[in-house]
């Protein structure tokens, strides 16, 4: 236990080494720009920003998942040949409402009913309701489910959205069961991203139905929907989707050839560009609505079949507002609206203060903590104060690696990894004093010593790094960051008490040859 090869020797002075080099970039700019240069980004609390807690829509999630099971309803009865009327999504009971115009085909709905596809099985129940109607009514579990996945998708979504907007380490996490938190560090003014996130943008592609009368009401299946630079004129379409916006791959702003105006061009997935090639081939000279969050944003005649999967969507886009709509469809469409909840900002002085008190409070705990093992333990202190520098010195070297945010509870972490770290010190050195006082010559004394302590210090570790694991698995937000920080402690601490420390001990020993051990 107390030889190290060279080879080793050489590693452990290696991992220190590198250490250093990773923690540069928190104290000095990247040298060149194709030098990987991570730093600790700072978190909200620190560096100042803006704070959003956003709520899912959970009725509109629930309509729209009856309108898909009415759909389905509608074309599986079609199939069937048999005749109904009122179908109609009734989401204040959790179903969709259907009579059926003969009661001999009774059997042969409920069998076209029961082939309506499903998110899950068992999702709903198709069963009789009073006066020969029939109710297909969602299960509990099959809206919990949805609630879920709304959220989850959400989540995802929101981060694809922001990510696009360029602000650096943005914590996105759930809160509850239909809440959103949102912090983004560095970010005062959080309008533009209150836009991006507020839009749903689902983008959806319909055919105008060409036998509707101007004035009259919409008939089945076609419903009024206003243009989006001007709400007052509204075209009557086609309820059934032909594109969906869901199988678009890019979207990208750029300029008409024709007059030079803004116009964001897109690409459809091999799906979207079959079924784009398809409808516009079957239906040349009809106008083709792009539908947007319930607007239609234009509705072009179809002059050829498109079968290159490409498109423009054209209207009175500025520079501006045609990079927002690509960002939208690039994200993706939200499976609900967004609504913000709370908002708070946190200004950069704040962060200043709050990082000048956490940099107080770990400076006067170092210090008192040197103070202490110099006093106590002689020269053996002071190499385990130099292990202990270390410690901190890899443990922000990982942090910076990983790029990492440190927050108000992660500089907590910090200062209780330095009192982690002096318990193994102080329970090697006492280990040590104890055998040199029975007796035992110092090289002894030291082997000893450290082979006594390592079990306690390896017990007392594990059971910390457990916890901690479980902290960062089940907690959220600051609760994981002081989690993190613990945790890439304990294994830094491991390293610098039982093998650094051990090191400068053994090569102290091996240059001086004393007869009594200084502590």
């Amino acid at each position: 236990m107390m030889y190290f090869s060279r080879a080793k020797t050489l590693g452990i002075a290696a991992a220190c080494l590198l250490g250093v080099l990773l923690c540069l970039p928190n104290v000095m700019p990247a040298p060149a720009a194709w030098l990987p240069w991570h730093s600790v980004h700072l978190g909200l609390d620190l560096r100042g920003g803006s704070y959003l807690l956003m709520q899912v829509d959970m009725d509109a999630v629930q309509h729209e998942r009856l309108d898909a099971l009415a759909d389905g309803a509608r074309a599986e009865l079609l199939r069937a040949h048999v005749g109904y009327q009122n179908l109609t999504a009734q989401p204040g009971q959790q179903r969709v409402f259907l009579h059926l115009r003969d009661p001999a085909q009774h059997d042969a709905a409920f069998a076209a009913l029961r082939q309506v596809p499903a998110a899950a099985p068992g999702e709903f129940a198709v069963a009789d309701l009073p006066g020969g109607n029939v109710g297909i009514t969602l299960s509990q579990a099959a809206l919990v489910q949805t609630a879920t996945h709304a959220v989850e998708q959400s989540i995802e979504i929101v981060r694809r959205r922001i990510d696009e907007t360029g602000v650096v380490d943005p914590q996105i996490t759930r809160q509850g069961t239909d809440r959103i938190v949102v912090q983004l560090p560095g970010v005062e003014d959080p309008n533009r991203v209150k836009e991006l996130l507020g839009k749903t943008a689902k983008m959806t592609f319909h055919l105008l139905d060409e036998g509707a009368v101007p004035g009259a009401p919409a008939g089945p299946g076609v419903e009024l929907l206003g243009m989006q630079d001007n709400p007052a004129e509204k075209l009557p379409i086609r309820k059934r989707i032909e594109v969906d916006g869901a199988n678009l791959t890019d979207a990208r702003a750029g300029t008409s050839q024709q007059d030079g105006g803004w116009v964001v061009n897109f690409t459809f997935d091999s799906l979207g560009a079959r079924r784009f090639a398809d409808t516009s081939r079957s239906n040349v000279g009809k106008r083709f609505a792009i539908v947007l969050d319930n607007q239609i944003i234009s509705a072009p005649v179809i002059r050829d079949a498109i079968t290159t999967g490409r498109g423009v969507i054209s209207g009175n886009f500025t520079a501006a507002s045609a990079n927002q709509l690509a960002v939208l469809l690039r994200a993706g469409a939200l499976p609900a609206p967004l609504t913000v909840v709370e908002e708070r900002t946190v200004g950069p002085e704040l962060g200043a203060d709050s990082i000048r008190a956490g940099a107080y409070s770990l400076i006067a705990g170092f210090l008192l903590v040197v103070g202490f093992m110099g006093t106590f333990y002689g020269l053996f202190g002071w190499f385990a104060n130099l292990a202990l520098l270390m410690n901190l010195v890899l443990l922000v070297a990982i942090l910076s690696l990983f790029e990492a945010t440190l927050t108000l509870p992660g500089m907590a972490g910090l200062l209780l990894t330095l009192g982690m770290a002096v318990d193994a010190n102080i329970l090697i050195n006492e280990r040590i004093r104890e055998e040199t006082k029975n007796g035992r010559t110092p090289l002894n004394a030291m082997e000893t010593g450290f082979r006594r302590a390592f079990s306690t210090i390896l017990d007392s570790n594990v059971t910390a790094f457990l916890a901690h694991v479980m902290l960062f698995v089940f907690g959220t937000g600051a609760v994981k960051g002081f989690a993190l920080t613990i945790t890439v402690g304990i294994a830094t601490t491991l390293f610098t008490a039982t093998v650094l420390a051990r090191l400068m001990m053994v090569r102290w020993y091996g240059a001086r040859r004393p007869q009594l051990l200084p502590v």
